[in-house]
């Protein structure tokens, strides 16, 4: 069995250290389905990759799909962003075949709704014209999901519970 190249710290907010601040060169602010804001996630391009670093409140308690989607649109119902990032037409999940550049590892929320997760994902890039490249004519989105990704070849994560554009920082 062969694993994407994402390497992931989740925590609930209340357990997890603070992590080391970088630039960030792009950011997404998040918002539920009713406007509602609902955090952060940053974006750094480093030599390995981009470290994606999310602070996300009002979740429910449990695991989430994390994933960037394929546009840069969060219209009503978050639809518009479309499906995952897939440059490389991969499978879905953590198969022989897959992954998505956009299939990240689960986040997982406390009791209080609030993830922090940092995610390393060396499929993509921020630099334009690159492999993997998020700001490609249409843009991405960073999605969360209402269930846990289920890593197989069915995407299974229910819900769009949150959305933000990927804009430069």
């Amino acid at each position: 069995m062969t694993f994407s190249k994402h390497l992931i710290l989740s925590c609930a907010a209340t357990a997890c250290l603070a992590a080391p601040a970088l630039a960030a060169d792009a950011v997404a602010r998040l918002s539920g389905p009713d406007g509602a804001e609902m955090g952060t996630v940053t974006l750094t391009q480093t030599p390995q990759g981009v470290l994606i670093s999310a602070e996300i409140t009002g979740l429910a308690p449990g695991g989430h799909g994390f994933h960037i989607h394929e546009t840069g649109s969060c219209a009503p119902d978050f639809g518009a962003a479309g499906g995952h990032f897939n440059p490389g037409g991969k499978g879905h999940g953590y198969t022989e075949g897959g992954a998505h550049a956009g299939d990240m590892p689960n986040i997982f929320a406390g009791d209080d709704g609030k993830a922090r997760a940092d995610v390393l994902n060396a499929a993509v890039s921020l630099d334009q014209g690159a492999a993997g490249a998020l700001f490609d004519g249409d843009g991405s989105a960073i999605i969360v999901h209402e269930s846990p990704d289920s890593y197989g070849e069915d995407a299974m994560a229910g819900g769009r519970v949150a959305c933000g554009v990927i804009e430069s920082g």
